[in-house]
């Protein structure tokens, strides 16, 4: 057992994604592109930071996807991505700056990125 532990998991990833952070910034030309994974749902959200305002996010929670999905897997990810590219585009954006939110990507993330980039969003 180690004897310097660093804190839970949670506290772990807060601390990647702070460190991410430090480097991707959204504009008004690229916003950024959050992703947020809880036990239940997926939370993406495009966020301009310099006004500080969210332009479009979608969820396992939305009501287009709620009935479609039981649990948050790589399928329930995908429709996340695709309904957050097609409302991003309905909003007039095109590109996006790719924020990870400390997790690894693969798996649900990398589902919902490649949904994203299928639906027409640049990545």
């Amino acid at each position: 057992m180690p004897t310097a532990t660093k804190g839970t998991r949670e506290k772990q990833r807060q601390t990647r994604h702070a460190r991410l952070r430090r480097r991707i910034r959204g504009s008004a030309r690229r916003p950024r592109l959050v992703v947020y994974k809880s036990l239940k749902h997926v939370y993406a959200q495009i966020v301009d930071d310099e006004r500080g305002h969210t332009i479009a996010s979608a969820s396992t929670l939305a009501e287009e996807i709620r009935g479609q999905v039981t649990a948050p897997t790589v399928e329930a990810s995908r429709l996340v991505g695709q309904l957050v590219a097609r409302r991003a585009r309905a909003a007039g954006v095109e590109q996006v700056v790719f924020d990870r939110g400390g997790y690894p990507y693969h798996g649900k993330l990398k589902a919902l990125a490649d949904a994203a980039r299928e639906e027409g969003l640049i990545l």
